[in-house]
């Protein structure tokens, strides 16, 4: 069973505030469930908005976050607050319900994409939704701040420039290696596989298991280990934050017949870089293993 680590705290991020510090004056408060939309939220929202990430740990598996006092008392002071939704992040909404507030916005990012619970929660692997999730944060700054709609629009401008390289890259895979077989030892990667045009050859039942936190059907793990075995895929891709035995003698199979690895976080690792920067670290990786 999958366990979160201890430590897990909250942090500002990208609007030089320390922990436990009150947004800087005339901000919009705003607080993100996790860091890859609070990275966005925080290069959108520049100067005027404080952002502050909750679910940060790159060694803890989100899906087991619990939430605390600081989490409750920092989502009834937001103005805006981004959940994830679908599932991923019920703690969220539960603080959301409990502390009702007329003039909070909220950005549940499973109702923008019309997903719903039982949908892959793992969004922010998608560029095309990563792109539909940053207008509609611009949209909610400017409602809120109508006055800087302009500073705004050009937070939006700044974004697009820093999320290229990232497309980039993305286009430059799947055009040279669009149709190659791959694995993933679980489902946050199925969306990128999507987009990079590869052939995700992975048993869903294994996939969906491990990010549900179940044991994977035995023929799923069997089907799995076969194409491993025999060498039916180029790389194999997986999450480091939801490892269990299952998934590292996975691994290992896989080291041990010379086909490459490449891990794919749920949350930004190092906590450091920017959501741009850590995407674009992890398909480069990729693209060198492809």
């Amino acid at each position: 069973m999958r366990r979160l680590v201890a430590g897990v705290s909250v942090v500002w991020l990208l609007c030089g505030c320390a922990p436990g510090r009150p947004p800087a004056p005339n901000t919009i408060p705003v607080v993100a469930a996790e860091n890859f939309w609070g990275s966005l939220a925080g290069q959108l929202g520049g100067s005027r908005a404080s952002v502050q990430s909750v679910v940060t740990d790159p060694n803890a598996d989100p899906h087991e976050y619990e939430s605390s006092i600081a989490d409750a008392r920092a989502f009834a002071d937001a103005g805006l607050v981004i959940l994830n939704g679908a599932g991923y992040d019920d703690w969220g909404q539960k603080l959301l319900d409990a502390n009702p507030a007329s003039g909070r916005r909220v950005v549940n990012v499973a109702t923008l994409l019309g997903k719903r619970r039982g949908d892959n929660p793992h969004f922010w692997y998608s560029p095309a939704y990563v792109v539909s999730v940053a207008d509609r944060i611009t949209a909610e700054y400017k409602a809120i701040d109508a006055a800087d709609a302009g500073y705004f629009d050009a937070r939006r401008s700044a974004l697009a420039v820093a999320l290229q390289p990232y497309l980039d890259e993305v286009a430059a895979i799947r055009r040279q290696h669009s149709g190659m077989a791959v694995g993933s030892t679980e489902n946050v990667f199925v969306y990128m596989a999507d987009a990079l045009g590869l052939d995700l050859t992975t048993p869903p039942a294994f996939m969906n298991a491990v990010a549900q936190g179940t044991d994977p059907p035995a023929s799923s793990v069997a089907l799995f280990q076969d194409q491993i075995g025999n060498r039916r895929i180029q790389v194999l891709v997986y999450n480091p934050q939801t490892i269990n035995a299952v998934t590292a003698n996975i691994k290992a199979l896989a080291q041990s017949q010379h086909i490459p690895t490449v891990g794919a976080s749920e949350t930004i690792s190092p906590p450091g870089l920017s959501f741009e920067e850590w995407q674009l670290q992890q398909l480069r990786a990729l693209e060198a293993a492809l």
